[in-house]
């Protein structure tokens, strides 16, 4: 196998992992371009029948680790939006971990793609964020952690520690389903339909009373129906007619939002909420711009055959 056969066969996941990393789907490319480079420049340091995957892990995450470095990017305040998150297509994770591939399976599973998830392990400084990825997502032990990051081992396991300790504060996620359920596809379905139909009633009736609304990268946030309701009338009465596209990200459910304004007569893409839902009810939007709708494979307008 030459070495572009064997970064290729590895580049989906590690794309993942910087998006863990990162918590951003372009930051991800940027990530994996500059490992390729660098495994490129070092590829003679590869020696034959090594761990080819845990020699590109090692590169991606000290790529990330230096890309927050010259970002200057430091961890939110707890509580804080993570201005910089986006949205990852659940389709693109398919192809990480194939039904057959059960030993990638862990690689995008749900209680550690979600955006909760990534939401809280952007809290962490960067080397512990690295460190709880390698052990507990990619279940590496304590001495391949610490060779990678170039740590002891104490350090390695102090950081683990520390990094475990600020997710026990965040809601727990364990023994979720691997993707959207029934359930969740059904309600997904109820609020498009009110949604399109622009009526307020019934979108209202799906939500739980303490929703709540978040803009990344806007500093916007909106607590509960009675916040959220002004918003909902805008959207409904005064903006345009609404045409709601069904999709998943970070094996969540979301809906992708056209709108054809007064006076256009072309549903153009709008925006993408990622919707979490809980007990029957929507508990929690997160609303992105429509940048990365051609990675999610959805037009940037409506085709006649796509309306309904």
């Amino acid at each position: 196998m030459d070495f572009h056969d064997l970064f290729e066969r590895h580049r989906r996941e590690l794309h993942v992992h910087c998006y863990r990393m990162l918590a951003s789907f372009a930051d991800a490319d940027d990530a994996v371009q500059e490992t390729f480079l660098r495994a490129w420049r070092h590829r003679d340091d590869f020696e034959p029948g090594s761990n080819a995957r845990a020699w590109l892990y090692r590169i991606a995450t000290n790529a990330c680790l230096d890309a927050i470095r010259r970002s200057n990017r430091r961890p939110p305040a707890a509580g804080a939006e993570v201005s910089w998150l986006q949205p990852y297509p659940d389709q693109l994770l398919d192809r990480v971990a194939p039904a057959e591939d059960e030993p990638h399976a862990v690689v995008v599973a749900r209680e550690t793609i979600e955006l909760a998830y990534l939401t809280t392990i952007q809290l962490l400084p960067a080397r512990q964020r690295a460190v709880l990825l390698l052990r507990d997502v990619l279940d590496w032990s304590a001495a391949q952690t610490a060779a990678a990051l170039e740590l002891s081992v104490p350090a390695a396991n102090s950081a683990l520690q520390r990094a475990r300790a600020t997710l026990k504060s965040a809601p727990g996620r364990d023994g979720m389903p691997s993707a959207p359920t029934g359930e969740e596809r059904e309600l997904l379905a109820r609020l498009i339909a009110a949604h399109d139909s622009a009526d307020v009633g019934a979108t209202v009736a799906l939500l739980r009373e303490d929703v709540r609304v978040t803009m990344p990268p806007l500093p916007m946030e909106y607590h509960g129906l009675a916040e959220f309701l002004p918003l909902l009338h805008q959207a409904f009465d005064g903006m345009g007619q609404w045409r709601l596209v069904p999709t998943a990200a970070n094996r969540t459910p979301a809906a992708a939002s056209y709108l054809r304004a007064p006076g256009d007569t072309e549903f153009r893409a709008f925006k993408l909420d990622v919707i979490r839902m809980d007990a029957g009810r929507v508990a929690e939007f997160t609303t992105f711009d429509a940048a990365l709708f051609p990675q999610f494979d959805l037009p940037v307008v409506l085709r006649d055959s796509q309306l309904r």
